[in-house]
């Protein structure tokens, strides 16, 4: 994938306007190709959805323990996760590709490693030497990844078994899972709404207990989002912290690591994939235990850009702070000093260029021209964006740049931020559907994701912890966030969040749609 700079972005914007019907776009105009269609209708559960109910399963460390004490094989586990796969993937359509044989004869030798012999999925964003790549597009259908990507490699090294690639939306690039290449993921505890995106469907492959844990990355907010929608613990590493999947530019706001059911998981399989990496970051190690230093944590409910929050995540959030009092931390009321409109528009033309970035790269790979065959109207939307403003990109990098050193000087007075993960529950499938009329999608997007991509500017530590649900059971996630570097900070407040109020036992319902 293209990198982000301003002369490859500039030359980007060129190439796109030359090759698509995005010019008009631009221009203010819409041709017949780039009309953008009313969504359509998730795929219904098939006839036998109904054969598959969650029920708790081990965490991937307890899957090592019953693997070292000789009380299941690899194999057996693999089988197991496989079976629980093809059974949930009628309900919540959550697998992009399966490579459920290949997992098994690699099972009956399983791997070394941290992780050694435990099944799990990797997120359809992420190279995996000799499967299949779709970016969630339509455009890459028949790419077979030659190496893996550099997480991809500490994952192998980490010894997991790949069952295959979970769903995400066209390059990551929404809040939601619907891309039209797969269908839509549905969220395990209401068939109806959406699993958050872009980790969609590794957040929902894990709520529905197929798999303990799974690969996950967070350009904006997609490891948080997923997790909240979905019941699940899911940090957000540092910038720097783990390896990347790809050189995300001059801003490098992406990251990858998981969506697990407990911390433990999240804490160990962090340890495993940053022992081979250099960085600036001193090595955080497996934290395995809360912490007894007391924080003090600011407590920002509102979003900077005017969204509203509904009242169960009002409810929810409020909830959350005064959990924190009771544990003995000091929550401050606190708003953050940034204007919010001005940051999201810098942050949305950043991401625009990025699906610009990426449509071209889609044209090169297909064959074809840029246009809604290949690129989803979501894609052609944002970098119809991009090219009405591509002159401003060095003006974006530069704020964004600059943001980082504003955000990490707010905790001179305080330790943690805790906002809401997302303003809302999961809302309903289509809401933010990529065929969708582009400015109301556009609307149900910014007013959604309105807490998350701050941190990735900034390159922070930031989690999203299920300790809230709302009166008809759908899950609600509450979001700390520190400075770069806190990620052991995170997981040993997580831990003391979790033994505090516990989330395992939360098993979805899979309400009918």
């Amino acid at each position: 994938m293209s990198q982000i700079n301003r002369r490859s972005l500039l030359k980007t914007g060129a190439a796109v306007a030359a090759l698509s019907p995005l010019a008009a776009c631009a221009a203010g105009t819409e041709t017949e190709e780039t009309v953008m269609s009313e969504p359509d209708p998730a795929p219904a559960p098939t006839s036998d959805a109904s054969t598959y109910t969650a029920e708790r399963i081990p965490d991937g460390l307890s899957q090592l323990e019953m693997l070292a004490s000789g009380e299941t094989t690899s194999l057996a586990l693999t089988q197991a996760a496989v079976d629980r796969s093809k059974a949930a993937q009628a309900l919540i359509n959550a697998v992009a590709l399966e490579t459920y044989d290949d997992a098994l004869v690699e099972a009956e030798t399983p791997p070394t490693g941290a992780f050694g012999g435990v099944p799990t999925f990797i997120k359809d964003l992420l190279d995996w030497k000799g499967d299949q790549t779709l970016y969630g597009s339509r455009a890459f259908q028949g790419y077979i990844a030659p190496e893996d990507a550099a997480f991809a490699k500490a994952w192998r090294k980490a010894g997991v078994i790949s069952l295959g690639k979970s769903t995400t939306p066209e390059m990551g690039l929404i809040s939601s899972t619907e891309p039209l290449v797969t269908g839509a993921t549905r969220n395990p505890y209401d068939l109806s709404r959406i699993p958050g995106g872009s980790s969609g469907g590794a957040a929902a492959l894990v709520a529905a207990r197929v798999v303990p844990f799974a690969h996950a990355s967070d350009g904006g907010g997609s490891i948080r989002i997923p997790a909240a929608c979905c019941g699940l613990f899911g940090l957000k590493p540092s910038r720097g912290a783990l390896p990347i999947s790809r050189d995300s530019g001059e801003v490098d706001i992406s990251v990858n690591h998981a969506v697990t059911l407990t911390v433990r998981d999240s804490a160990a399989l962090f340890a495993a994939a940053e022992v081979d990496l250099q960085s600036d970051l001193p090595k955080t190690g497996n934290i395995t235990e809360a912490s007894t230093r007391r924080l003090k944590i600011a407590f920002a409910p509102d979003p900077v850009n005017g969204a509203t929050l509904d009242s169960a995540t009002r409810t929810g959030i409020e909830r959350t702070a005064q959990l924190c009092r009771d544990l003995g931390h000091e929550v401050i009321d606190f708003v953050m000093p940034v204007d919010g409109e001005e940051f999201g528009d810098q942050f949305l033309m950043y991401w625009a260029a990025g699906a610009a970035a990426f449509a071209q790269s889609a044209s090169q790979f297909s064959g074809k021209p840029v246009g809604p065959e290949i690129v989803e109207p979501w894609t052609l939307g944002l970098a119809a964006q991009f090219l009405q403003r591509q002159d401003e990109i060095g003006d974006v990098i530069a704020y964004l740049k600059a943001f980082e050193g504003i955000y990490h000087s707010w905790f001179d007075e305080f330790d943690v931020i805790l906002t809401p993960t997302v303003s809302t529950v999961p809302p309903k499938i289509g809401s933010q559907a990529p065929d969708g009329d582009y400015e109301t999608v556009m609307a149900n997007v910014l007013s959604f994701a309105a807490f998350t991509s701050p941190m990735n500017v900034s390159g922070a530590a930031s989690m999203s912890v299920p300790l809230q649900w709302s009166d008809d059971g759908l899950p609600i996630g509450s979001m700390f966030s520190g400075k770069r570097g806190d990620d052991g900070l995170l997981f040993a407040l997580a831990y003391e969040l979790e033994e505090a109020q516990p989330w395992i036992d939360r098993l979805p319902t899979f309400k009918p749609a």
